[in-house]
């Protein structure tokens, strides 16, 4: 592999065993939302209902700011910066020491899930090798300079796991993590803008970034990423800070942003993100089609010709002329765009939509609770040769409910009623195709009944089905894809 070449810097060469001395020390807190994440975590899993469990964890990311003032006056508007003076915040989250774990122990991929980078002399590069990422080759990266960016660390932390997999409960969109690792006195990245809502989470050292307004209105909430940008492009920014452990920067999809370490410290940061291809516009991509489709079977309207003439004073070539045959032309089109919104499948491009983010979402990481009571505690195992405790009982008397608020929804094809469900997911993005089971007619109204009775336990036997077979089949279906879980976990049948 071809290696960055680096200006001679200053380098703080972070030792094995300072990362362990820094794992060990775990201060007390005086207030709740500055407990140790392993904590909350455990205090989250005591909420029953897993909307109120996003709703809780995002305030604490974003503690002290309410969160309703937040979506308020500042979701999609304007950075933040919070300021904690408290550098065990976020403790727990993540660490160099389960950095260099990972390397050690998983299968970590140059390109897939690790990037080595740089950026000097206004030149961005990444220097990833084939292969895998190998903790020899990957810190002597780091030590000549380079940063290192681990893409979906979800997929190798169970910490980050249940972060993201309860946050995207709060934003009803996927919520991805990158992990930065930058030594003292480098830059891995350009200038850059990005198409996804971001929070900037500082675990260890300290960074300096500059923020700065998007360039113009065309790039205010933009649909993708921006190239790398030089700094004669950007203009001055308007937030410029030095981030410290337990700090939070947030800003919105379009504003150019910039990190770099100073010569003194290194920086890990994890920067949670949401609200990738979730605008207004994304939802209308799915309605128009399907609603000319529908506006041109169901009215002639839509289905007659265009004038004979029309190209003769339409088109970019015509586009000066004054011609009131072209006033009547975009009258017409103004008025068949007004009809075309009456034939709109709003509730079947939402479906699709979310049949997307279903697609796109974590599987939930169970607690000791939920996973004693699911499919996954049930008693089934191989024992002294033979399969025992085969064959849990459903009854009509048994309690269920679905293990999470969103980790199903009925969809339909215009034929069958499916299921589109999460629990079978990867915690890798898109390793696994969309997980779907096609409901019977007769149990389509159970279904819905169980989605909007959440988070209440309800009898099997309340399902309002057609048949007490049906309400079973339907308990037993949904048990066997992870789907539900028992208020007391199940017995086998007595023989």
């Amino acid at each position: 592999f071809k290696k960055a070449k680096m200006k001679p810097m200053v380098k703080q060469v972070i030792k094995s065993s300072q990362r362990e001395e820094k794992l060990e020390r775990l201060e007390e807190c005086g207030e709740k939302s500055g407990e140790a994440l392993e904590a909350l975590l455990s205090d989250l899993a005591k909420v029953s209902n897993s909307r109120e469990r996003a709703s809780k964890l995002f305030q604490w990311l974003i503690h002290p700011i309410p969160a309703k003032s937040f979506f308020r006056d500042t979701w999609e508007k304007k950075p933040v910066l919070i300021k904690r003076q408290n550098p065990d915040y976020y403790k727990g989250l993540f660490s160099t020491a389960e950095f260099d774990r990972i390397l050690r122990q998983d299968d970590v991929q140059y390109g897939v899930n690790l990037d080595v980078t740089s950026y000097t002399n206004a030149k961005r590069e990444t220097h990833n090798p084939p292969g895998r990422a190998l903790p020899f080759t990957v810190w002597e990266f780091y030590e000549s300079g380079c940063s290192l960016r681990m893409l979906n660390p979800q997929a190798f932390s169970s910490t980050v796991w249940s972060v993201l997999s309860i946050l995207q409960e709060q934003f009803g969109s996927m919520a991805g993590a990158n992990v930065y690792l930058t030594p003292p006195g480098t830059q891995g990245f350009a200038p850059h803008y990005d198409d996804i809502e971001a929070f900037v989470v500082q675990l260890e050292g300290k960074k300096h970034w500059r923020v700065y307004n998007p360039r113009s209105q065309d790039e205010v909430l933009p649909v993708v990423s921006s190239p790398n940008f030089s700094q004669s492009e950007i203009g001055k920014p308007i937030l410029e800070v030095v981030l410290e452990a337990g700090d939070l920067l947030y800003f919105p999809r379009g504003f150019i942003h910039q990190g770099d370490c100073l010569l003194d410290a290194h920086s890990l940061h994890i920067t949670v993100s949401s609200y990738q291809r979730n605008s207004w516009g994304n939802l209308l991509a799915k309605v128009v089609p399907a609603a000319l489709e529908m506006a041109m079977e169901e009215d002639v309207d839509f289905r007659r010709g265009l004038p004979v003439d029309y190209l003769t004073y339409m088109g970019v070539q015509n586009s000066d002329k004054e011609d009131p045959r072209r006033v009547q032309f975009l009258c017409r089109i103004e008025e068949l765009m007004k009809k075309l919104s009456t034939f709109a499948p709003v509730d079947a491009a939402v479906d699709q939509k979310a049949r997307e983010y279903l697609h796109d979402c974590l599987p939930p990481m169970l607690t000791s609770e939920e996973r004693a009571s699911s499919v996954q505690g049930a008693p089934s195992r191989w024992e002294d040769g033979e399969a025992v405790d085969v064959g849990v009982t459903i009854r009509g008397q048994t309690r269920v409910r679905l293990i999470r608020s969103g980790i199903a929804r009925l969809c339909s094809d215009g034929e069958a009623v499916w299921l589109y469900y999460t629990a079978d997911n990867s915690r890798v993005y898109h390793k696994e195709e969309p997980k779907s089971v096609e409901i019977k007619a007769e149990q389509t109204d159970g279904m819905e009944f169980l989605i909007h009775a959440y988070p209440k336990f309800v009898t099997v036997g309340s399902l309002p089905c057609e048949s007490a077979e049906d309400k079973v089949s339907l308990a037993e279906l949904l048990f066997e894809k992870g789907l539900i879980h028992t208020a007391e976990p199940l017995q086998t049948a007595v023989e």
